[in-house]
């Protein structure tokens, strides 16, 4: 079972350097030729506007680090253009479920094993790194709720056990035409992070 906390410092020296949310640009690097946006949450109206910065050459991958511990995410990201259902930012204190860049990722909550983000306009590409208890399924969806890609984490990949799977491991989607994407571990707990999309 993934057991909430707050990670302390000592906890996250095992590499003899604290993580940093810039260490995640491996995963957004794999979107070669777009411009690369690190998106941060919105807490104010003066905020406003801001998803006018993104184009067609744009990949927007979400600065967790902003959140707060246990805080539920729904509209934080909604000006750079998501909205997440069924979320919550936690800093994992089980250490099974380790955090591959800074202190903070995302949980499927209150429902275990199913998190959703919606894109107010289509987007082409979607990756997330997950860590996962059990076999997990990223599934896009059209406007019409038609699946049209999908990639699957085939067993768990927790970390210090017998899988082969490293944590953390990068799944991605591609479609021109990407309006939600879902993450689906049956009866299971994952962690995400490293959450980018293209438009």
């Amino acid at each position: 079972m993934l057991r909430w906390g707050v990670v302390f410092q000592q906890a996250t020296l095992q590499t003899d350097q604290l993580p940093k949310f810039e260490d995640s640009k491996f995963v957004c690097n794999q979107f070669d030729g777009k411009k690369q946006v690190v998106a941060s949450v919105k807490r104010s109206q003066s905020e406003e506007g801001i998803n006018n910065t993104i184009d067609a050459e744009t990949c927007v991958c979400l600065n967790l680090e902003d959140l707060k511990c246990f805080e539920v995410v729904e509209h934080q990201y909604e000006h750079w253009g998501v909205i997440l259902q069924n979320s919550v930012a936690i800093q994992p204190s089980n250490p099974a479920f380790p955090t591959n860049s800074g202190l903070t990722v995302l949980m499927g909550a209150p429902k275990s094993g199913f998190l959703e983000a919606k894109f107010l306009r289509p987007v082409s590409q979607v990756s997330a790194c997950v860590t996962s208890s059990q076999r997990l399924v990223m599934s896009a969806y059209d406007r019409d709720r038609q699946l049209v890609a999908q990639s699957i984490l085939p067993s768990a990949n927790l970390a210090n056990s017998d899988s082969a799977l490293h944590p953390n491991t990068s799944l991605s989607v591609t479609n021109q035409n990407i309006c939600s994407v879902s993450f689906c571990a049956f009866d299971g707990q994952f962690t995400i992070s490293a959450f980018c999309f293209c438009v």
